[in-house]
């Protein structure tokens, strides 16, 4: 990484960044590449049959596979929609389910794991029953004997989860969906993976579909950087459920009724089904640029690289962290982990760390202090509660009652200044997360920080 970061990265001169969980940093040749596509070549919306427009359509068509192609997963097993972001893929499937159980005059039962993003917890508001797993034993509990207070043969059901904490880079079990597929088809039970955290810095192998989770949510911007699209990819075997979505919009049908009378014909292929209005297809040629500089920057197996790379500087970071202590041998930090959770075992961990910083007395110091102080110096970090309300309550020891009392106290995710710290307890954490771009020089830089102001 060190012999091409400077010209690939220039955006990175004098400075860290270490929030690759937020955005992977794009390179300069894809940059390039894209602009020269775009002036070298006309491209129109893909719903006219000009030339333009049917060169869009072909582009999308073969970057379709291509994105496929990039996760193993076989385009005649799997189909990829392209849509904003990871939400956007999680918004949609639960819609579709929520839709296709009221065609079918069925409940619509949801259940996420604690670990999971916001935009996994907000789908339970699409459900009539939903349960949160308290823990990655619960779920397997409820996978081992089939039952679960709200699960029922007459219901559609669907198991949400992340494949890698947003907060903490723990990975969670990828053998989930395949145990559900067996043990709980006669519940119809779906699963949902949220891929997003994972695939910036793992390869997700979609090879074998049998074993593979039904619906995979991503965003491509945290692989690649650029462009700022998401992705759905659908096992085909299970994509009837997202057949009966009520809503339909332009290009996702054959005709359409609209005067005297309400009828339409839906188009045949499930992404043709649910990619309303025109895809962002100059995005989409981005993407096909960004799949190709990966490769080129990263080798033959890019994915492989990145993890390896990227899991050893986490764990040059992780014992730096680990290692500092005040003058009376109090650790600076608190790092969140789980038994589950292996530093330099990347089937257990991904590069991100969530810590908070404590002071030689034992209080706690505000974590947006933190992230302040450290953007200042040109280290660029996140902080707060990460869209993650189930692990900072777990990891954090905050029951209900409290989060709603530390809310009536005017505590808010998106501007803690003042509620940083809580009945004593910090209200979020410092998270640094490490991508494919980063280097040992880094961390060092990182962990010289941590020792000149907080030791």
């Amino acid at each position: 990484v060190e012999s091409f970061r400077d010209k690939e990265y220039p955006q990175l001169k004098g400075k860290i960044y270490l929030d690759t969980g937020g955005t992977m940093l794009y390179p300069r040749s894809l940059i390039e590449e894209f602009s020269i596509d775009l002036i070298s070549n006309l491209y129109g919306n893909p719903h006219s049959a000009s030339t333009p427009a049917v060169r869009s359509s072909r582009k999308v068509d073969s970057v379709r596979e291509k994105a496929l192609r990039f996760f193993n997963a076989d385009p005649t097993e799997w189909d990829l929609i392209f849509t904003a972001n990871a939400t956007a893929s999680v918004k949609c499937v639960a819609e579709c389910m929520r839709d296709f159980a009221a065609a079918s005059g069925v409940p619509f039962w949801y259940g996420y794991h604690y670990e999971a993003h916001t935009s996994l917890v907000g789908a339970r508001e699409l459900s009539e029953k939903h349960h949160c797993f308290s823990s990655d034993e619960e779920v397997e509990d409820w996978i081992t004997k089939d039952r679960l207070l709200g699960s029922k043969s007459k219901q559609l059901g669907l198991f949400a989860y992340p494949a890698q904490s947003n907060m903490t880079g723990r990975r969670l079990s990828l053998q989930w969906p395949q145990h559900i597929r067996k043990r709980m088809k006669s519940l119809s039970t779906y699963s949902l993976l949220d891929a997003a955290a994972l695939v910036s810095t793992c390869k997700l192998d979609l090879s074998n579909a049998s074993h593979a989770p039904d619906f995979v949510a991503l965003s491509f911007y945290k692989i690649f950087g650029f462009p700022n699209i998401g992705g759905l990819i659908v096992r085909k075997a299970s994509a009837k459920v997202l057949g009966r979505r009520q809503f339909f919009g332009g290009g996702t049908v054959e005709m359409v009724v609209a005067v005297d009378g309400a009828w339409h014909a839906k188009r045949d292929t499930t992404y043709e089904r649910l990619e309303d209005g025109t895809l962002p297809f100059h995005a989409i040629v981005a993407l096909d640029h960004a799949i190709d500089v990966h490769d080129r920057l990263y080798g033959p197996d890019p994915m492989s690289f990145i993890s390896a790379h990227t899991t050893l500087l986490v764990t040059q970071l992780y014992n730096g962290l680990f290692a500092l202590r005040h003058a009376n041998g109090m650790p600076l930090v608190i790092i969140y982990t789980t038994d589950g959770s292996q530093y330099g075992n990347p089937i257990m961990q991904g590069a991100t760390i969530a810590f908070n910083v404590r002071a030689a007395s034992g209080q706690m110091i505000g974590y947006q202090d933190v992230e302040k102080n450290a953007n200042k110096h040109s280290i660029f970090l996140r902080s707060g509660q990460l869209c993650n309300p189930g692990g900072v309550a777990t990891y954090l020891e905050w029951s209900s009652a409290d989060l709603r009392h530390a809310y009536a106290m005017g505590h808010r995710c998106g501007n803690p200044t003042k509620t940083q710290v809580v009945l004593g307890k910090s209200t979020g954490v410092v998270r640094a997360s490490i991508g494919a771009m980063n280097t040992a020089a880094d961390i060092d830089a990182f962990l010289d920080f941590m020792q000149r102001f907080y030791v």
